[in-house]
């Protein structure tokens, strides 16, 4: 029976009641179960069944194991190998079906692949035709799960909060348009990163990070000590309107890379060691000499440049008041920046999304996989915690 024959009008009618066609396609299902378990094992081996070799390790028979799919509880019956090494990927020792194959899909998704990719990479791998119906019910449940997150408490006080956007193609009404993901990273006071959550909107504006500011207090975020972010007009207005207390500080990579926007190329290198100078000095005073340094030098030629600098100086130069430690991990947005770069690595293959629902699933798997090493503090943060606690105790502490 080929696909055609499966899939048609005669082949369906066979089947008197829901529960008889239920109780074929488990039956399938156990049988492309059981395929891909054989192949596993051919993998772990090395060699394919009835094949001689060399290797000590060899096939032991099969083992019952009770798995429960959409398709409600099978029995299957489990290749083993002499020496007990064989860890199935697809349903692992002390493992079902729900806890293999589609963690193996759903990380397959989350590394940018499509459904027709994911297909035809577990054809290949395991010899087993899963049709992309299948997939795409399977990466649907991740939608409950973005909900959960999204909703998540968050902790009372942040040290820093990097926020930044990243604009997303997509389908809407017919149309292929721009829409934003608004990022926003946290850092504990456990030293930890984390990302405090994902929203999607139209293009970034400061009117809608209000709406993300309000929905991070609602959760439960009382203080935030320093924010880290572009320089969209308005930004600093909102982030004081939700978080009065909080320090901002405009990216300092960001505003590097406006000013050198239209720069010729010949003037580039000079032009980008001048302003390093600026914020690479040791002082505040410093760094204003610096900056009319560089003015003297490049006002006539690039005066957008130099004007950008003084319109946004003071909050350009907010890391000065800090000690050297603090200054490195806030002068910058570079931290959510390589978060980004990560999240375009995995959905680079997305030239644009169908639907608001598939962008987010697809940047919010691509999150997960991003963060997975975000288990340690930062470093050197015993030192910037006390510095913390000298600059902000009271705050620090709050509800600690």
């Amino acid at each position: 029976m080929d696909a055609k024959d499966f899939m048609s009008d005669e082949f369906f009618k066979q089947f008197k009641t829901g529960k008889e066609l239920n109780d074929f396609l488990k039956r399938i299902q156990k049988r492309g179960i059981e395929k891909m378990l054989e192949g596993e094992l051919d993998d772990h081996l090395g060699y394919e069944k009835n094949q001689k070799s060399q290797e000590s390790n060899s096939r032991n028979g099969y083992s019952k194991k009770k798995i429960k799919t959409s398709y409600g509880e099978s029995e299957i019956e489990v290749p083993r190998d002499r020496d007990a090494s064989f860890n199935p990927m697809i349903i692992p020792k002390r493992g079902n079906m729900v806890e293999g194959l589609e963690n193996i899909i759903v990380s397959f998704y989350a590394k940018g692949m499509s459904n027709n990719d994911i297909q035809q990479q577990i054809l290949e791998m395991y010899d087993f035709d899963i049709s992309t119906s299948a997939i795409s019910r399977i990466t649907s449940k991740i939608t409950d799960d973005i909900v959960v997150w999204q909703n998540r408490p968050l902790e009372p006080v942040y040290l820093i909060v990097w926020m930044d956007g990243m604009v997303f193609k997509v389908r809407e009404n017919s149309k292929v348009v721009n829409k934003t993901i608004y990022i926003a990273v946290g850092l504990r006071r456990d030293g930890k990163k984390e990302v405090l959550g994902l929203w999607l909107g139209k293009n970034e504006s400061s009117s809608y990070w209000m709406s993300v500011l309000t929905d991070m207090k609602a959760r439960g975020v009382r203080d935030i000590l320093i924010t880290a972010t572009d320089n969209l007009n308005g930004f600093t207005d909102t982030i004081k309107n939700v978080f009065p207390q909080a320090t901002t500080q405009i990216c300092v990579v960001h505003q590097i890379r406006n000013s050198s926007r239209y720069v010729v190329w010949k003037d580039k290198k000079e032009f980008t060691k001048d302003m390093k100078c600026i914020y690479d000095a040791p002082t505040k005073s410093a760094a204003e000499a610096a900056l009319e340094d560089f003015a003297n030098k490049w006002n006539s030629k690039y005066s957008y440049a130099v004007k950008s600098w003084r319109d946004n100086w003071e909050e350009l130069t907010v890391f000065f008041e800090f000690p050297i430690e603090i200054r490195k991990i806030i002068y910058t947005t570079n931290l959510i920046e390589n978060l980004n770069g990560k999240i375009r690595k995995y959905t680079k293959n997305k030239l644009s999304f169908p639907s608001d629902e598939a962008v987010m699933k697809s940047v919010y798997l691509a999150t997960r996989e991003a963060t997975k090493k975000w288990t340690m503090p930062i470093r050197n943060w015993g030192v910037i915690l006390n510095q913390f606690l000298t600059i902000f105790e009271e705050r620090v502490r709050l509800n600690a």
